[in-house]
């Protein structure tokens, strides 16, 4: 038994001090290959197991192998899951007399200096801030990071679909650097549709040193069906009062996805006299624990939230999962769906509220995609040569000087892009200065990064401008400067936490806006991308609409809007065509096909047909054509188009704009050509558009 070969210790507390007749499947059958030093992908649902399973072999190793220092790395993409984590891991280290420290956004200065003065054997971190330890002037990052032998990546899904991941990578190949050896790389994540790719970019360059690498993805033991229903409320007031109605005395998260979603509807649920928490990304981190602890320990309550709680943060022993409206992906609905069902004797379970027809219908084709073994694969943004433009300034900083080729070479050893001609940019325009052949940093970048120990430069998100919200000397959260801008008639009356506010005073230049409680209703709002749906979920869409079951059960309400959305979108779907519709603001082109895979056909046209579009205007579902435009003439320009660029469009890229190049960040340490292709490419779905264009295109009239 796998069991047998942890260290003795481990095994005593596993029996004794957690109570376990024994293991998991997947901490089973991590034991053998993660002490044997393999590269690892574990997967399992929410509440699976998998950080036991990667830390007692890891805790095993540390102790047989006598490593020193800090030796093992553990990060994941949100500080409130480091501290949730930071108590269970504590223990576990203790068993061997381990240490464990924590180091995140909001650790304050005296405990950084405490953590460089004792090094913890487990240093529970963001990828942002092992950026910070390795540039900043008072760590000595040879001798912080000269002993790490692992690192656990919690929820790498979360990491590998955006550029965070891109991020982690390049700071892990500098890490591997300053320890001298490989460092064993373990990811923990949620179910998958492409496990192995995934691993492969989980190991990154440091496939190169040669490390096995296993997929460890056992069957769930006893999770049964779980329990998906779809119902339709047609208002967040109607979600509010069903949620009230529904299922009380019992513990219920409901996911939104917006915050403003978030806001409205806890009010409606708290003027229904209904215990109810919040959390999203724009309150206080004090106003999220209060509230993430208050609803963990309560038992008749809602917590409402954004994809925050969507991860492994521990929020208690949830009895129902809610949605209002619908998941963007499969893989999403999953992570939200494995919340539940952790007692025993209890099932899975998720409700989905449809408020409007196009979440609803969004809802549905999700559904129709899980009832079909669909998830979808995790795949990496492409062309990451900002970041690649970021690890390099960085490593710069890092080094505070450092030959030119040398910092090439290890740009070009990533393998995002030519790091030549990034290096050659750089020092163009001034972020980078030149001593003979060693580069250091220059004014340009100490002007535009410099402020704060260059915390603008460890992060590859942006955060949009946001005032902070007073009540005295309590932080309440974050507004948008629209809410304190736009014309109103009389007090001036926002929404926040879940209640009402008068805004008091406006400090412009410290961006602060203080507030006093206030009686009225009032409202919020943030400035948010569209949702980019994917060509599996539009497609997904359109097999709805000419009749596909979702494959859950649907309440009488959800059966008639479904009808109704039906009707609404019948002249708008074939089964084996495409439709261009005169609608009222003009012809469209129905593809259903995602605004990645529309945004290569529109590009397509443009160079082949331009008189056929409108302004090369587009949505997740349709291409808005000229007033004289006819399927005979979209036929003939797909025909050319195909012949010109090959049946994908293979070369063909979606124009960029300014604003665009201006939202990408890291846009002005790369040759704008090199930002412009960059972003273009990422707005791609050549498959998807090369589906579309293989398919006849047909005109209807508008629905009477």
């Amino acid at each position: 038994m796998s069991f047998d070969l942890l260290n003795p210790v481990v095994q005593h507390h596993i029996v004794n001090s957690l109570g376990w007749a024994g293991l998991r499947p997947l901490q089973e059958r991590a034991i053998a290959p993660l002490l044997s030093g393999d590269d690892a992908l574990l997967l399992a649902p929410t509440a699976g197991g998998k950080t036991e399973a990667a830390l007692f072999p890891l805790l095993t190793r540390m102790h047989a192998e006598r490593w020193d220092g800090t030796s093992v790395l553990y990060v994941t993409p949100l500080r409130a899951l480091l501290n949730n984590l930071e108590p269970r891991i504590k223990e576990y280290a203790s068993w061997l007399g381990r240490t464990v420290g924590v180091r995140h956004g909001d650790t304050t200065a005296g405990q950084r200096a405490r953590l460089l003065r004792e090094r913890p054997d487990l240093l529970l971190t963001t990828p942002e801030s092992l950026e910070a330890m390795l540039i900043s002037v008072k760590v000595t990052p040879e001798e912080t990071f000269a002993d790490v032998r692992a690192i656990v990546v919690d929820e790498v899904h979360a990491f590998a679909g955006d550029d965070r991941g891109w991020h982690l990578q390049g700071v892990l190949d500098r890490l591997t650097a300053l320890a001298g050896r490989p460092i064993q790389r373990i990811g923990l994540s949620a179910t998958v549709g492409n496990a192995d790719d995934l691993l492969v970019w989980l190991q990154g360059s440091g496939r190169d040193w040669g490390r096995a690498g296993a997929v460890v993805n056992p069957p769930a033991a006893g999770a049964g069906e779980p329990e998906l229903h779809l119902d339709h409320v047609g208002s967040v007031a109607g979600a509010a009062t069903v949620i009230a109605g529904l299922h009380q005395g019992e513990k219920r998260l409901v996911f939104c996805e917006s915050r403003r979603q978030v806001e409205g509807l806890a009010t409606a649920l708290r003027e229904r006299v209904v215990e109810t928490y919040l959390s999203h990304s724009s309150l206080s981190l004090d106003e999220r624990r209060a509230a993430e602890t208050a609803f963990a320990y309560s038992r008749d309550c809602v917590i409402v939230s954004t994809s925050t709680l969507e991860l492994g943060i521990d929020v208690g022993d949830l009895d129902r999962v809610i949605q209002l409206g619908s998941t963007r992906s499969v893989a999403s609905m999953l992570q939200r769906l494995g919340r539940t069902g952790r007692r025993p004797g209890t099932a899975r379970n998720m409700l989905f509220l449809g408020v409007e027809s196009e979440d609803f219908l969004r809802a549905a084709a999700v559904l129709l995609l899980w009832s079909e073994g669909y998830v979808e694969p995790v795949v990496p943004p492409s062309a990451p040569v900002h970041v690649l433009a970021q690890q390099l300034l960085g490593t710069v900083l890092q080094e505070g000087a450092i030959g030119a080729e040398e910092l090439s070479a290890r740009g070009d050893a990533l393998g995002w892009g030519s790091a030549g001609e990034v290096v050659e940019w750089l020092e163009t325009e001034g972020f980078l200065d030149r001593d003979g052949d060693l580069l250091f940093v220059g004014e340009e970048a100490e002007r535009r990064y410099g402020r704060i120990h260059y915390r603008d430069l460890v992060a590859v998100f942006t955060a949009p401008p946001q005032f902070v919200v007073l009540q005295g000397r309590s932080e309440i959260g974050q507004i948008d400067p629209l809410m304190l801008t736009r014309k109103v008639d009389g007090p001036r009356i926002i929404l926040l936490g879940g209640r009402p506010w008068r805004v008091t005073y406006t400090d412009w230049q410290r961006k602060r806006a203080y507030v006093e409680p206030a009686e009225s209703a009032g409202d919020i709002r943030w400035v948010s991308a569209p949702v980019v749906e994917s060509y599996a979920v539009a497609d997904a869409a359109r097999r709805v609409l000419l009749g596909a079951d979702p494959g859950v059960r649907l309440t009488r309400r959800a059966v008639a809007a479904l009808a109704e959305v039906r009707a609404e979108h019948a002249h708008r779907v074939a089964a084996d065509a495409t439709v261009i519709v005169q609608e009222s603001t003009g012809p469209r082109w129905w593809t259903w096909a995602g605004a990645r895979a529309n945004a290569v056909l529109v590009a397509a046209l443009a160079q082949v047909a331009p008189e056929l579009l409108d302004d090369e205007a587009y949505t997740n579902r349709n291409i808005r054509l000229r007033g004289d435009a006819t399927g005979t003439a979209v036929t003939r320009a797909l025909w050319d188009a195909r012949q010109r660029f090959g049946p994908e469009f293979e070369g063909v890229r979606p124009g960029v704009t300014e604003e665009a190049v201006r939202g990408l960040k890291f846009a002005e340490l790369l040759p704008p050509e090199l930002a412009i292709g960059a972003l273009a490419e990422r707005n791609t779905d050549h498959v998807g558009a090369a589906t579309v264009a293989e398919r006849a295109v047909t005109e209807k009239g508008s629905r009477a």
